[in-house]
């Protein structure tokens, strides 16, 4: 058995202990000036990485975070492991009875919000690929990669948004929120395909197994398993250790279930994602146990990978201003349009729809992992993961303001007098 060397082992505690020690006081930083954690995070790994460090201290850079080897094979696996667990958390987030009672409006808005952003970035890509300076063989795919870009949300930073401003409970956030879950469950079905035929793309005959094994087990997983794992879960809050036992086998049931869509030639994330949704739909599930596996993976995990992301790119070589803002122009354009017209239809104002399009229009971490994830595949190239990043950061930064902008004091006042009530 292949063993890792001392000297690899040292390396790999350095690089982690740095990422992390970093990244928190850069978060806090990030937090203090009402910014995304994640911003901090990024940071952290663009001055570690080529943009800063490797640059002007090669040495320590390639000792710290060498290229090949032992380390930097165990540093790749555990941000994998970390997306896995990312994914896990939120589709724990996710709750189906929720985005069911949302009624008319939720229907228009979560499905107009997924499909025009779908449509104005697939056609976008694929009649101008040019300007991505994309790879001819992957266009077809490249354009489903950019429209389900354009058309996920990024529901944790949504709710944060929503709980800050005081809207959380309130119609319009219980809409924007519904809306969201539903977009994140597409968008990821979706980008799942995208990667398994990346990875075998003559396999087109095996795709009647893989649709029958992937929809076999979401159903299985959010009926029959949904309902036998909230009856076991009192059982395993009561009898096993507090709060280890519910922590082991919540991970372990995201890690088979990662491990069967991948298998099946679908990406593991599908499948962590799905026990996300089957495990936190549970009622019987502690807030404080849910909060604990949110904690655990959030201020560990997260930090690895969304450090690591620095260091794989080269932010400041591969940034283009032109392609920096089609892709701002064409994701608030797509989004918001979206989700206003949806929720214009589902019988919102005017200026309650434009605050539910900003609302849906924040990207986030789910935005930079889709690209991770697209850029570890070939699917993209370096200067559209950066354009990418950019523009999940500046839609987090600017959704909050802009939904407070349609939205006059008097309408805040009244909700929280609704919530209290």
């Amino acid at each position: 058995m292949s063993v890792i060397s001392h000297h690899d082992l040292v390396v790999l505690l350095i690089g982690m202990a740095t990422m992390l020690i970093l990244s928190r006081v850069a978060s806090e930083m990030a937090r203090g000036a009402k910014l995304p954690v994640v911003m901090g995070e990024i940071v952290i790994g663009i001055v570690l990485g080529p943009t800063l460090l490797g640059n002007f201290a090669p040495e320590i850079s390639n000792y710290i975070f060498p290229a090949e080897g032992h380390a930097a094979l165990a540093l790749n696996a555990i941000t994998k492991i970390a997306v896995v667990m990312m994914l896990f958390v939120a589709g724990m987030e996710v709750q189906l009875p929720l985005v069911l009672k949302q009624g008319k409006a939720a229907v228009f808005t979560s499905v107009l919000s997924m499909i025009i952003p779908f449509f104005i970035g697939f056609v976008t890509a694929w009649y101008f690929p040019e300007w991505f300076k994309q790879l001819p063989e992957y266009r077809l795919l490249f354009a489903l990669f950019f429209g389900t870009a354009l058309a996920i949300s990024a529901l944790p930073v949504i709710a944060r948004i929503l709980i800050d401003m005081g809207l959380f409970k309130t119609k319009i956030g219980m809409i924007i929120i519904a809306s969201a879950m539903f977009n994140d469950l597409i968008g990821w079905l979706i980008f799942s395909f995208i990667l398994s035929s990346i990875k075998s793309p003559d396999a087109s005959g095996d795709y009647t197994y893989t649709i029958f094994y992937i929809i076999g087990f979401g159903l299985l997983m959010l009926t029959v398993g949904r309902k036998l794992l909230d009856k076991i879960m009192p059982w395993m809050q009561q009898k096993l250790s507090w709060p280890g036992g519910v922590l082991s086998i919540s991970l372990g049931i995201c890690f088979l279930s990662a491990a069967f869509t991948e298998s099946i030639g679908i990406h593991a994330i599908l499948g962590a994602f799905i026990a996300g949704i089957a495990i936190g739909d549970s009622v019987h599930l502690k807030e404080k146990a849910r909060e604990i596996i949110y904690q655990f993976v959030t201020n560990i995990f997260a930090p690895l990978f969304f450090v690591s992301i620095g260091l794989r790119v080269n932010f400041v070589e591969n940034f283009d201003l032109r392609l920096v803002l089609l892709v701002l122009f064409v994701a608030y354009i797509g989004k918001v349009s979206g989700a206003a017209i949806g929720a214009r239809i589902g019988g919102f104002t005017r200026n309650e729809s434009l605050a539910v399009g900003f609302g849906m229009n924040a990207r986030g971490a789910m935005e930079i992992i889709l690209g991770t994830l697209a850029l570890q595949a070939g699917l993209i190239n370096e200067t559209i993961f950066v354009a990418l990043v950019i523009m999940a950061l500046i839609t987090s930064l600017t959704s909050g303001p802009l939904m407070r902008l349609y939205l006059d004091d008097s309408y805040f006042n009244t909700n929280k007098q609704i919530e209290n009530n």
